[in-house]
């Protein structure tokens, strides 16, 4: 393995999982954990996951994906839904670098994800692209010129909250309703499939086998299609980039969602590109990590200023 090594976290709603990514952006030694109750079970986990990666090389930086709006200036998680319930006001970057003695930034999760795959070989000819996650929740976000748009309050590509048209009697995870996560998100198609085909509640991994789940699972990559034309024409991007555990782990999800956008998009949009990037579930991991190596390059970049007087 290279020697110039990062580690890496995705926080999810239910899972963490954490690695060490070298400078060739290859994911090592990866871990997964089931996501703890509480915020300061969460950070507490984290350190843990980073402290037995060091065991096994040099670690010269954090990078972290976080659930939530996250102030990447101060690592602060600003607000943040009932997905992990007393999330919002922690600072992960404070906790975690006085606990590990490294540098440690950290970013919104699904903004994590939109670096990572943008990096990859199947986004590098689209400057422009939004990126959407389907998992435990629904996140966007908006990627220019290789570069993540973050907006003055740090909520750029959010698709979670878009309203929907819903009887509007299903709560979101911030308390409003007719929003989109509380329709289209891996939950809430569970809980769906429960009610139309009066099976019990189950994970979407099982509910998805049960008879009549399909018909369900059509209406919401449907909706969230229709969605998406909307936003698309709004914020105008060469191409759509899906990912989350919704998306990866349910067949034809992704193509539902894609003919459901060109059916509803303005005419220059009927063509464009939805794709599902390769770098897959390792893709919040190897954005984490190059914001870690951007924190390191501007920290050695400060120090050399300090030490020559000259200044980048």
């Amino acid at each position: 393995m290279s020697t110039d090594v990062v580690a890496a976290v995705d926080i999810g709603g239910t899972k963490i999982a954490a690695g060490l990514v070298d400078d060739t952006g290859r994911v090592r030694h990866q871990i997964q954990v089931a996501t703890p109750a509480g915020p300061a079970a969460i950070v507490e986990v984290v350190a843990e996951l980073v402290t037995g990666l060091r065991s096994r090389a040099v670690v010269r930086a954090v990078g972290v994906g976080a659930p939530g709006v996250i102030d990447p200036a101060a690592g602060v998680v600003r607000s943040a839904t009932d997905i992990l319930p007393g999330w919002a006001g922690t600072p992960i970057r404070e906790l975690l670098a006085a606990r590990l003695g490294l540098p440690v930034a950290v970013i919104n999760d699904v903004g994590a994800a939109a670096v990572g795959a943008a990096r990859g070989p199947e986004l590098r000819g689209y400057p422009e692209i939004l990126h959407v996650s389907v998992g435990t929740g629904i996140g966007g976000a908006l990627i220019r010129n290789g570069q993540l748009v973050s907006g003055p309050h740090a909520v750029a590509g959010a698709v979670a909250h878009l309203l929907v048209p819903v009887a509007g009697v299903i709560p979101c995870g911030c308390g409003r309703f007719d929003h989109l996560e509380a329709v289209a998100a891996g939950p809430a198609i569970a809980a769906a499939i429960a009610k139309e085909t009066g099976s019990a509640p189950l994970p979407l991994t099982g509910a998805i086998r049960v008879p009549g789940a399909e018909a369900v699972i059509a209406a919401a990559a449907r909706l969230l299609g229709r969605t998406l034309a909307g936003l698309v024409c709004a914020v105008d991007v060469d191409a759509v980039a899906l990912g989350g555990g919704v998306v990866h782990g349910v067949p034809g999800f992704a193509g539902l969602v894609r003919d459901a956008l060109h059916a509803e998009a303005l005419a220059p949009l009927r063509t464009l590109p939805v794709l599902v990037p390769g770098a897959g579930a390792d893709a919040p991991l190897l954005g984490a990590a190059h914001l870690a190596r951007q924190t390191v390059a501007g920290a050695d970049a400060r120090h050399l200023a300090r030490q020559t007087g000259v200044h980048p």
